[in-house]
């Protein structure tokens, strides 16, 4: 069976694509490096994590975006014996704007190398490629490939969310060609995006978001003998939606890619979401989940109940278990569950060395060019994260430790730092929607003797705990809201006009802040980390 969801956590928007026998899904990161996320699987039950494509600001520059900007929901398709990555990078989305680079990018394998970003176009976002190959099948394309993606209009007074459009794509020559052409406007649930094209047996079948990221989402259908459309809605209506039943687990269910598999079973990848209480917040941010999909005499697609299930039948192909992450990582490099805030990981900033991880200082927590966080995707919402920290500070410009985070203006952080006379103490500090809260902590500590820090999330209460080494751990007398680490507390409008979006999820992870520029590090000797049963 597949346990939904498959990738947990922060794994949101997925395009799955099979090359011969493996199966991959690619996924948004958004302000996070390494940009679009890989899993790979043989079985669709057994997914391991590839780590990020765009590694580095030759494929990616992430310096100053928004919290929430960045890699949105990228495209991941083969031709050519080429992977083609297509991805948006968004610089700016609120105040009625949006900025939206597109780019392509090519590599022979999945693990690289990625050619040089090309420019594609800045009129929306969700880019997908679809090749309309040609194989000699009279029932096939020409072998001609296209861009699809929504279509944003900044104008005040239009629908912001125009529809979805198509234009043609040159492999050989990495450029589009001709005009435009919008294809569909989606349904009366509005807000069509993330779109996908199929071919199957002679229709074109156009898969895309609707009705929002929240708690309205779903995915919809709609078919036509014609590229160009005109492209007929499913009659039966969404393909899947959990808009209508707040007691189901899934929850925000929606942004749909098809695979079929190498023995021809079809699956949907899709976004779904997991709230502590009925339509609560979610602090595990949006997940990846898998459902079997199957046709109607008459060609439809159906999803079972049009609802998101959390056990569905495996395919009919051999079990490919892979290796358990281990808990306790010790550095011995950067693995695939880490990512860094807004800047790839390199040696000028953070390093394994024999034995520890040294990261130096960067910005403030509100810094958007260099930051120095290096974290992993909460998966469950019981759980602990710990680590040993030495670290020399001297004046309270200097800070280490660990964070449970969200993004720069909702966080919590138990932290090493010094006294106005430059005497090393632990402490602590939040930030809810902008608003920092010092909690009355001060622990004296004694100069560059190691300390332990943990972090343990259990549902809504995030609480930490400290102890040198030898001795126990002391539990702050803190409960932390840890739901303000969730895309719904995240959300901010001022008066009707948006101004920070939540698209993300929590995080949990190691931050050194050098606020006077004085060359100050952290040693972080190990990251454990533990799941609990729910």
């Amino acid at each position: 069976m597949i346990h939904n969801p498959v990738l947990r956590g922060f794994e949101p928007d997925p395009v799955i694509l099979r090359v011969g026998d493996d199966h991959y899904i690619a996924t948004s990161t958004f302000e996070w490096y390494p940009g679009v996320r890989i899993h790979h699987s043989r079985d669709l039950v057994n997914w391991r994590a590839l780590g990020g494509v765009l590694d580095s600001r030759r494929l990616l520059d992430l310096t100053g975006v928004p919290d929430s900007g960045g890699i949105w929901a990228p495209g991941l398709s083969y031709a050519d014996g080429l992977f083609h990555l297509v991805f948006t990078v968004v610089d700016t989305y609120a105040e009625g704007w949006k900025d939206l680079p597109n780019y392509v990018t090519t590599a022979p394998s999945i693990e690289g190398p990625w050619s040089d970003p090309v420019p594609l176009h800045g009129r929306g976002f969700d880019v997908s490629l679809f090749h309309d190959d040609d194989d000699g099948d009279d029932d096939d394309g020409d072998g001609r490939s296209w861009l699809l993606n929504m279509r944003f209009d900044w104008r005040p007074e239009r629908e912001s969310f125009a529809g979805i459009e198509i234009q043609e794509y040159d492999r050989e020559r990495q450029l589009l060609v001709g005009e435009p052409r919008m294809i569909s406007v989606g349904t009366a649930a509005g807000v069509a995006e993330g779109p996908h094209l199929y071919k199957k047996d002679g229709w074109y079948y156009l898969v895309h978001a609707e009705g929002g990221t929240g708690y309205e989402h779903g995915a919809a259908v709609a078919r036509s003998r014609d590229l160009f459309g005109p492209y007929e809605p499913d009659p039966d209506g969404p393909l899947m939606t959990a808009r209508h039943d707040p007691s189901l687990e899934l929850q925000k269910a929606g942004h749909c890619s098809f695979v079929r598999t190498a023995t021809g079973q079809w699956y949907a990848a899709h976004i779904a979401a997991r709230p502590d209480t009925e339509r609560g917040r979610c602090v595990l941010g949006r997940e990846t989940a898998l459902q079997p999909v199957t046709w109607t005499d008459d060609g439809w697609p159906r999803i079972a109940g049009g609802v998101p299930a959390v056990t569905v039948p495996a395919p009919a192909l051999p079990a490919a278990p892979v290796p358990a992450e281990p808990v306790t990582d010790r550095f011995e490099r950067l693995g695939p569950h880490w990512s860094t805030l807004r800047r790839p990981a390199t040696p000028d900033w953070i390093r394994p060395l024999p034995g520890r991880l040294r990261i130096h200082g960067g910005q403030s927590p509100a810094g958007r060019r260099t930051p120095s966080l290096v974290a992993r995707r909460v998966t469950t919402s019981r759980c602990s994260f710990e680590t040993r920290l030495t670290f020399t500070p001297r004046t309270p410009d200097h800070l280490a430790g660990l964070t449970g985070y969200y993004n720069t203006r909702n966080w919590h952080y138990l932290y090493v730092t010094a006294d106005d006379g430059g005497a090393p103490l632990l402490t602590a500090l939040s930030c809810a929607a902008g608003q920092l809260t010092a909690h009355p902590v001060a622990v004296p500590l004694e100069a560059e003797r190691p300390v332990v820090l943990r972090a343990e999330l259990d549902g809504p209460v995030l609480r930490f705990s400290y102890g040198i080494e030898g001795a126990g751990l002391r539990t702050l007398p803190l409960d932390l809201d840890a739901t303000v680490l969730s895309d719904e507390h995240a959300d901010e409008f001022h008066e009707g006009q948006l101004r920070v979006l939540g698209f993300t999820g929590a995080m949990l992870g190691l931050w050194v802040q050098d606020l006077d520029g004085a060359g100050v590090y952290g040693d972080f000797a190990y990251a454990a980390h533990q799941e609990k049963n729910t």
